[in-house]
């Protein structure tokens, strides 16, 4: 199998409500990942050259949801299901970064992210 082209890490963690880091997952039920599934596969892009996957904790709770894309190495923050499009059209298929979204490598990784 060749390698992926693009691969997109959606953060999926849960933590309990009220938690101070917030949570990338709170409902439980993976929307954003099934919504880049759902429109990568609309797109007709197939899953051996861009695959979406569930990530667990991505340390970056304070800024998420948050979706790394590889090997691009760019982070996201704050994506709700309305970026999904645009993320897709402009990065992953037109190679423009979205960069309203983009967490700066300030804050990338910070633990006084806020």
């Amino acid at each position: 199998m060749a390698k992926f082209e693009k691969h997109i890490f959606i953060c999926t963690n849960q933590r309990p409500d009220g938690n101070p880091r917030s949570c990338c997952n709170p409902s439980g039920n993976a929307e954003l990942h099934r919504a880049f599934k759902e429109k990568l596969s609309a797109r007709g892009i197939p899953g051996d050259k861009v695959r979406a996957n569930k990530a667990g904790c991505l340390e970056q709770c304070e800024v998420g949801p948050t979706v790394v894309v590889y090997p691009d190495a760019v982070w996201y923050g704050g994506v709700t299901p309305a970026d999904v499009d645009e993320i897709i059209d402009s990065h992953i298929v037109g190679g423009r970064l979205v960069e309203r979204l983009i967490i700066p490598d300030s804050v990338l990784n910070n633990t006084q992210k806020k």
